[in-house]
């Protein structure tokens, strides 16, 4: 049995976030919810935030799931200013950079987190 196309692409993306050195901000996308990690190079998770972790209030204010990926990013964000890091490593895992994980990561910077 081979390697399919997702997972190549999941391998050669993860390869070249762990030689950075920089913690990586991992992205898990289900059809009804949205994950995020930060995650050390030991592979130690310092942060996460999800769109199940959302507030009642937040959620309504919602109207796609494009939008809750850009308010999920944010929250990262924040956790991540509050655990000292700055600097991380975009890791999109199997997902193409568009749609719901490329609104993750402009949530992301506009949060203050550099990649």
């Amino acid at each position: 049995m081979g390697i399919n196309s997702f997972q190549q692409r999941r391998n050669r993306v993860r390869a070249k976030a762990k030689v950075s050195g920089r913690p990586r901000l991992s992205v898990f996308r289900s059809n009804k919810y949205i994950f995020a990690q930060i995650i050390e190079g030991s592979g130690k998770v310092v942060a996460t935030f999800s769109s199940k972790s959302l507030s009642k209030s937040q959620k309504e204010t919602i109207k796609t799931k494009t939008q809750e990926a850009a308010l999920i990013g944010e929250g990262i964000a924040d956790m991540a200013k509050k655990k000292k890091i700055s600097k991380v490593v975009f890791d999109r895992g199997e997902y193409k950079y568009h749609g719901r994980v490329k609104a993750l990561a402009e949530g992301a910077r506009k949060g203050g987190l550099n990649f």
